[in-house]
Formats: structure tokens, C-alpha cells, sequence
């Protein structure tokens, strides 16, 4: 039984590190299965939500789901620093290809404060997504 919670922990330290080394990206499961599959240290899918929903229910991962088309991603945010950092992040998602893009703007901050402060309401900005097209893609139309 030592053994079986010795690895799940060393597993858990795995998993910590892996989304601490991206912290400010959005990584979805199949990310974290294929970086586990080519370090040669593959860690269970069942595994990665189970540790996931602990971390997300601990406030140590936020968990976005976007759309029903969607898998979820999840980015670390543990830490004064990491929340400072993103607590002003929005997300922009391309309708075409599905690219979830980081968006981090003194603009968007305005009208957002604009929006608490005038009309008193208060932006998730964890669920905050802009729709439309990326870069690449509407260069390819």
C-alpha cells in the first residue's frame, strides 16, 4: 500500500511540474499524455483528470471548457504571482481552427473596469471569450 501512494505522489510531483513549466498556456490532456509518452514516464489519462479535478478543486488549476467541441484545457495557477499575472488574461478562440489564444490587453482591462465600475457587473475572466478568426486563418480564405 506504501508503494501505491508513493507513486501516485510521484506522479502528482510530475503532473506540478509539467504545468508550472507552462504556466500562462492552456494544455489539454492529450498534451500532457504525449509529453509524459515521449519523456518515457506515460502517466494513465485516468490518472492525469483524477489529479486534475484535485488541483482544480484545490484552486491550484483553472479549468476552462469552452465549447461541447472542445477538450478542456487547464492552466496552473497557483501562486500570488501566477494570479497576478493572468487575472487579467481573456481568451480568443479561432471559429475555424480552434486555437485558444492568451489575450492580456490594458484595453480590454478598461472596458472590463468600465463595465464593474458603470454598470455593476463583474467579468469571469476565467470564462471571458472573444470568437472569430485567427491570424492564420483568415489569411487562408
Amino acid at each position: 500500500m506504501t508503494l501505491k501512494a508513493q507513486y501516485k505522489t510521484k506522479q502528482r510531483a510530475e503532473l506540478t511540474a509539467y504545468l508550472i513549466s507552462r504556466i500562462g498556456q492552456h494544455v489539454t490532456v492529450a498534451d500532457m499524455c504525449r509529453y509524459f509518452e515521449e519523456k518515457g514516464k506515460p502517466i494513465g489519462v485516468t490518472t492525469i483528470y483524477r489529479q486534475l479535478d484535485k488541483m482544480v478543486s484545490q484552486g491550484l488549476v483553472n479549468k476552462y471548457v469552452l465549447d461541447n467541441n472542445s477538450s478542456a484545457c487547464y492552466e496552473y495557477v497557483a501562486g500570488d504571482e501566477v494570479m497576478d499575472k493572468i487575472r487579467s488574461c481573456y481568451h480568443c478562440k479561432c471559429e475555424k481552427c480552434g486555437k485558444l489564444i492568451h489575450l492580456q490587453c490594458e484595453e480590454i482591462e478598461g472596458l472590463i473596469n468600465h463595465i464593474e465600475g458603470s454598470h455593476s457587473f463583474k467579468i469571469d475572466y476565467r470564462r471571458t471569450v472573444f470568437y472569430g478568426l485567427c491570424e492564420n486563418c483568415r489569411d487562408s480564405e
